[in-house]
């Protein structure tokens, strides 16, 4: 079926990217499968990760359908775009309609984007997660890529005002080697082992990041930022 409303929305947000000149460096998309199912498991420190982690899909020709909370598709404006690029609402009082929905997409082939730890993170290290990412990938028989963001929080996240007036922002992407996750392995088990890779990435990139981390706001505090400190329920 023809893609009609996800290019014309990508183009959008392309000339937003050129607009703010945001310095962009994408690695690892040679792990994103060139065909049939994935899911894509990133932390989350901003509301504008999906659109940067997708953009890094479309040399492939690919479309990462994320899921996302049900309010953003009650929206009048976000809604029918989001259900025109064939996102997939997360309905947390029937979170097992979601899951079908979801799990029927990587059956048809479909890269899935999950944010783990469901909301963004104010401190910004990855929080807790939940197993949706793992138990999605088990049930479809599909690998996780595991991708980590770093800049975009210093355009727009949780709690303070969006900055589109600074220019040249570096927003770094990393797209992990896969990870398997077979039908019988220990759940628990699987979940720490994606953590852990998430963790260890998002550590590495931030010490080549361009900017320093020191006294900002956008910066966690193990970095000499100012960020509030991880709390369980961040």
């Amino acid at each position: 079926m023809a893609e009609l409303v996800y290019p014309p929305v990508i183009g959008l947000f392309r000339a937003l990217w050129k607009g703010l000149d945001i310095q962009f460096e994408f690695e690892g998309q040679d792990n994103l499968p060139r065909k049939g199912g994935a899911v894509i498991a990133s932390n989350h420190i901003s509301y504008l990760d999906f659109a940067f982690i997708g953009t890094g899909a479309l040399h492939l020709k690919r479309y990462i359908r994320f899921m996302a909370k049900k309010g953003a598709f009650d929206n009048k404006i976000a809604g029918p775009l989001l259900r025109g690029m064939k996102h997939i609402s997360v309905d947390r009082e029937n979170g097992g309609a979601s899951f079908v929905a979801a799990l029927r997409a990587l059956r048809d082939g479909e890269i899935v984007g999950i944010f783990p730890e469901a909301t963004i993170s104010t401190s910004f290290e990855i929080k807790a997660m939940k197993s949706g990412a793992v138990r999605l990938a088990m049930g479809a028989g599909v690998p996780v890529i595991p991708v980590v963001i770093w800049g975009s929080q210093r355009i727009w996240t949780k709690g303070q005002p969006k900055n589109f007036a600074r220019k040249s922002i570096p927003v770094h992407i990393v797209y992990g080697e896969p990870l398997i996750f077979k039908k019988d392995d220990n759940l628990e088990e699987s979940e720490r082992i994606l953590r852990e890779k998430m963790i260890q990435m998002l550590h590495k990139l931030q010490e080549k990041y361009p900017d320093s981390h020191v006294g900002e706001r956008w910066a966690p505090q193990r970095l000499g930022g100012t960020a509030p400190a991880p709390v369980i329920n961040d």
